[in-house]
């Protein structure tokens, strides 16, 4: 999943949040340097990754995508999801978009001291572009899958995967309301599982 959706599968708790927005910058030992709950949120981070990669609906889904952009279609799918969480905001939050974008960022700049160097950058970036809330629109999925296709290292086509949102919208906007019930159910149970786990280390 990505940014927003990781954000929202934080259940409004901070040092989660933290650990499930910097999850794939900590890599090994880094693991070690960081406080308890946001270890939490950085395990929490790595599972709903690795339940939505083996769902059979986002298979389902990415399986539309492979044959024009292979590997990255795993990417894509992520980018897809956001729009559409963002987009269908309103049944999952009574919180407006904006002000929970908002109350994100400013939780996160409160623990800016913690944000590995690889993603002290990729942060201020979101803020300015205001990332989390141009995922409603599809020039603002256009402009991340964009960006994305820039850093690369083989040719991903991804600055044209907007136009296969397009044209599948209605369909992919099925496979995610489905999927989407399922992960939240697992996030909860799972971040349960990982706290209590980890009570009193």
């Amino acid at each position: 999943m990505n940014y927003l959706a990781h954000a929202y599968l934080s259940f409004g708790q901070d040092e989660v949040l933290v650990g499930n927005f910097i999850g794939d910058f900590v890599k090994g030992k880094m693991m070690n340097t960081f406080p308890r709950k946001v270890q939490n949120g950085i395990r929490l981070h790595r599972e709903i990754d690795k339940y939505t990669d083996t769902h059979p609906l986002v298979r389902a889904g990415q399986s539309y995508l492979r044959p024009k952009f292979r590997l990255y279609s795993t990417v894509i799918t992520d980018i897809y999801f956001d729009y559409f969480l963002a987009k269908n905001w309103d049944r999952y939050s009574d919180i407006p978009l904006e002000e929970f974008v908002q109350n994100t960022f400013e939780t996160m700049k409160h623990y800016r001291q913690l944000f590995p160097d690889r993603f002290v950058n990729m942060f201020q970036w979101m803020v300015e572009e205001n990332w989390l809330l141009h995922y409603q629109e599809i020039e603002g999925i256009r402009k991340t899958l964009t960006g994305m296709s820039r850093r690369t290292r083989f040719e991903s086509k991804m600055e044209i995967a907007h136009l296969n949102l397009m044209e599948k919208e209605d369909e992919f906007q099925v496979i995610f309301l489905a999927f989407f019930k399922d992960l939240e159910t697992f996030a909860q149970q799972k971040l349960l599982e990982i706290q209590q786990s980890n009570a009193g280390h």
